[in-house]
């Protein structure tokens, strides 16, 4: 069964259909949220907001075969739903413990990892978003601008602007001396 078929069953109603939907996308959505927002937990409840957003307004959706953009643009709209909710909250402390990297990584690796997450932490969601969508999912300008239904040129001033700002931010990261460690005796 194509994901046409999918969603116009889902669309009717048809519970088994949404969730064969929800099996296919649920990994790479939950991994665009987790880039944009930062935070395992909320982009989980992202996601989840995201499907029922989907479940509820699947029958008002006009065109099938744009399934994988409107979902998402779901996505990304919640993920900065949830980032509008969390600025209105005082202090937010991650209790989640610090995973460790693999040893198959190489320290250049991990270094880079490092200074890039660093960069993409100093970027605001939107910023956020377009990069995911362009660079980690591979959608082109076009796909990310009906995604989060913008013009093309939008889309693409966006990615501009966010590469310049995370080109930016990297730069000032290297250039902040780093804090001299005590040394014991």
């Amino acid at each position: 069964m194509d994901q046409r078929e999918l969603v116009e069953r889902a669309g009717n109603g048809d519970h088994d259909a949404f969730a064969l939907l929800v099996d296919v996308s649920v990994a790479r959505l939950e991994a665009v949220a987790r880039l944009i927002l930062r935070d395992q937990e909320l982009a989980r409840d992202a996601v989840q907001d995201a499907y029922i957003r989907a479940w509820r307004d699947l029958p008002g959706l006009r065109d099938p075969e744009r399934f994988d953009a409107w979902l998402h643009r779901l996505t990304v709209n919640a993920c900065l739903d949830a980032v509008r909710r969390r600025k209105r909250r005082p202090i937010e402390v991650d209790l989640s413990p610090v995973m460790p990297a693999t040893i198959s990584d190489q320290t250049g690796n991990i270094a880079d990892r490092d200074q890039l997450e660093r960069g993409f932490r100093r970027l605001h969601a939107e910023q956020r978003a377009v990069l995911v969508l362009h660079y980690y999912v591979g959608m082109s300008a076009s796909a990310v601008a009906e995604s989060l239904d913008i013009p093309v040129g939008t889309a693409q001033s966006r990615l501009n602007r966010a590469l310049t700002e995370l080109r930016a931010a990297i730069a000032a990261d290297e250039r902040q001396p780093a804090e001299p460690r005590a040394v014991t005796a």
